[in-house]
């Protein structure tokens, strides 16, 4: 990621509707897979979805559909990459860039059981 883009809980709910759906959506398609939690009005959703696109972080396209054009939303960032980012700018933020001081805080309060501890070890015994 070249540039750093923040966004808020709200707007990162529109990207994971993006993500998960994996092609571009339009507004009212977004709107409709929120509305299973979220009772966002239409204006809600579009104000979010414009910040979105003002940031960088929407592309947005328009196709014709009946005979009207139609905007459609596409993610500028993957959601690993950017899931990657947000844990190196938290780590940098609140751990001072060391990742071992967020595992001694993840144990310090008691956030992880032994069987957490046991299978990262496994992780990191395999992937390193």
């Amino acid at each position: 990621m070249e540039q750093k883009i923040t966004v808020a809980d709200s707007e990162l709910e529109i990207l994971e509707v993006l993500w998960t759906a994996g092609n571009a959506l339009n507004a009212g398609e977004i709107r409709s897979a929120l509305d299973a939690h979220k009772n966002w009005e239409r204006t809600t959703v579009l104000t979010l979805i414009q910040r979105l696109v003002k940031k960088g972080a929407l592309l947005q396209e328009k196709r014709a559909q009946n005979n009207r054009e139609v905007y459609y939303y596409t993610p500028c960032i993957a959601r690993e990459e950017y899931v990657r980012a947000e844990t190196r700018n938290f780590v940098e933020k609140f751990f001072k860039g060391r990742s071992r001081n967020l595992a001694a805080a993840l144990v310090d309060s008691e956030a992880l059981t032994r069987k957490d501890i046991e299978e990262l070890r496994d992780y990191f015994n395999q992937n390193l």
